[in-house]
């Protein structure tokens, strides 16, 4: 039924309650999420808490949204990966941990598990590119490059692309656009990411290349409409992205 916001807001004791539904409702149109816009709206209470659970707090759980390295992560896992360390103290163990870590954002954590992975199997070509991304999202690009240029001389296609994409960014933070926009060309070519096209995209259209850069965006765009839900809440910031790039292109072509 409709909240009957006169009741709800002549008793004091409730008023934090509709504070967090107003708050769900409003996060909901922004995300332009109108199909939890209308539970909350019409079934408020139980659709406010679903919400929160299933999309705000999932969304806000991974500070490094959009830069995912491939795979996901439970909380369970990494009690189970904490006691098999202990236990066993394993490269492979360290490595997951590092990675769960990377997920959710806790890059320093994930800095130290990456470190005590690579003491323990100094060749792994996961540990050494994972570790080279998660100096990137620290700021250090310069210990990162020489890390994920082996990986990626090794294995082209490491991670299906997400080291290359990594690569590139580096190479941004160095300052070295031409090499960024060689690695990403090489992902491309391959791959359909929405994070690479854009990234690509960015880089060309900083370069005055507008006509390559409105078609990688426009791209972007298209694909998202139809893609499936999962893909397009990993995508959403590079869509977004792709949007507002569309909008300066056009001004300029």
């Amino acid at each position: 039924m409709f909240m009957d916001w006169s009741g709800w807001l002549s008793n004091p004791v409730m008023w934090p309650f509709a504070a967090f539904h107003l708050w769900m409702l409003v996060d909901a149109a922004r995300r332009q999420e109108w199909v939890w816009f209308a539970f909350i709206f019409v079934f408020p209470i139980i659709n406010d808490i679903l919400y929160f659970f299933l999309v705000f707090r999932a969304d806000r759980s991974s500070v490094s949204t959009g830069f995912e390295l491939p795979g996901q992560h439970k909380r369970e896992r990494i009690a189970e990966l904490e006691k098999q360390i202990h236990l066993l103290d394993k490269a492979h163990h360290h490595l997951e941990l590092a990675d769960v870590r990377f997920q959710q954002g806790k890059f320093k954590q994930a800095e130290e598990s990456y470190r005590r992975a690579l003491e323990r199997e100094p060749q792994d070509i996961d540990a050494r590119a994972h570790y080279g991304q998660c100096l990137l999202r620290l700021n250090r690009a310069a210990e990162a490059r020489p890390l994920l240029e082996a990986v990626c001389a090794e294995q082209p296609k490491h991670d299906y692309g997400y080291s290359l994409m990594a690569l590139a960014e580096v190479r941004v933070a160095l300052g070295d656009p031409d090499g960024a926009v060689a690695a990403l060309e090489k992902v491309v070519a391959e791959n359909s990411y929405a994070r690479a096209r854009v990234q690509l995209a960015e880089l060309l259209a900083a370069c005055g290349q507008t006509e390559r850069a409105l078609q990688l965006a426009t791209e972007v765009v298209s694909e998202d409409k139809v893609a499936p839900e999962y893909q397009r809440r990993q995508e959403k910031p590079w869509v977004s992205r792709a949007n507002r790039l569309k909008k300066i292109g056009r001004a300029h072509v």
